[in-house]
């Protein structure tokens, strides 16, 4: 069992394999729902623990749905404004450009 005092370099190969397969199969070793961070996905309804790429490839599905669908979430991203209904009057500035032509002569 591993010690809470050891650190990354200290765990044996047993030790880590199995953090790496709780970690693949959280639900089976009872740890809540509440606590993935892939709950009720969209295409099939289950509740999972997705790691680095995956979890990349999975945001990119769903930002590219809610802009097919149009969504308002989706169009918003689409522009590059603020999702979470944030106030962008003033704030938020720094992304965004404005070109001003110069006149000649």
């Amino acid at each position: 069992m591993e010690t809470p005092h050891n650190s990354a370099g200290e765990i044996t190969s047993e030790e880590l394999e199995r953090i790496v397969t709780i970690i693949q199969n959280p639900t089976q070793y009872k740890i809540p729902t509440w606590f993935l961070n892939r709950q009720r996905d969209i295409t099939d309804g289950k509740d999972s623990q997705v790691l680095a790429n995956q979890m990349e490839s999975k945001l990119r599905e769903d930002l590219e749905r809610l802009k097919k669908i149009r969504a308002h979430r989706g169009l918003r991203h689409y522009w590059g404004l603020r999702v979470r209904g944030q106030h962008t009057k003033t704030t938020g500035r720094r992304g965004r450009t404005v070109g001003v032509s110069k006149k000649k002569g």
